[in-house]
């Protein structure tokens, strides 16, 4: 199973980004997790760079959308809503295919932010026909460095909330049928 993690923020020592960084380092060993955390190094959305003018840091955004099975997007919220860079990220998709029929889920790094993850997953579910609004994992790790964010994750009951939300998301994309099929690794 592939899964792609792309992180809402555009900080350096997100605390999103480290979360899915130490989700990745608990996953179950058939769930391989690639973590986008370049949303503040894409272009402003314009039309007019759709197509052939795609620019290259959005191709390849999208290349990592269509390699997975399914997406994972962990984001702060900023100002009770969506950091500018994730949607501008999301507009990039609107007019493809890859995220059309693609299982998506929430995961979240604190305890508070309803009014962004409210208004995140209206967007999903316009966007895809395979929003998993049932599978979310919420873990209060706000304001910890990244170092701590892992030892956190590492704990023995997160450990395992991590695994069990992992399955389910990993069982949701199989049922979806958007397995993808490569070479042999």
């Amino acid at each position: 199973m592939k899964i792609l993690a792309i992180s809402g923020s555009a900080r350096r020592d997100s605390t999103n980004t480290a979360m899915l960084r130490a989700v990745r380092a608990v996953a179950p060993s058939d769930i391989e997790i690639a973590i986008f955390d370049g949303v503040g190094g894409l272009p402003v959305f314009s039309p007019d760079l759709e197509g052939e003018a795609l620019p290259a840091a959005v191709r390849h955004f999208v290349a990592m959308i269509a390699g997975s099975d399914g997406v994972i997007i962990a984001s702060p919220e900023y100002v009770r809503s969506i950091p500018g860079g994730l949607k501008n990220a999301i507009d990039w998709l609107v007019s493809g295919e890859q995220i059309v029929h693609k299982p998506v889920a929430l995961l979240h790094a604190s305890h508070r932010g309803d009014d962004m993850l409210e208004g995140l997953r209206t967007i999903l579910a316009t966007i895809t026909d395979r929003f998993a609004a049932d599978i979310f994992l919420r873990l209060p790790l706000m304001k910890l460095e990244p170092a701590e964010v892992l030892r956190a994750v590492e704990t023995a009951e997160n450990r395992s909330r991590v695994q069990a939300y992992l399955q389910a998301f990993s069982a949701y994309c199989e049922a979806a049928g958007q397995t993808v099929i490569g070479p042999p690794s």
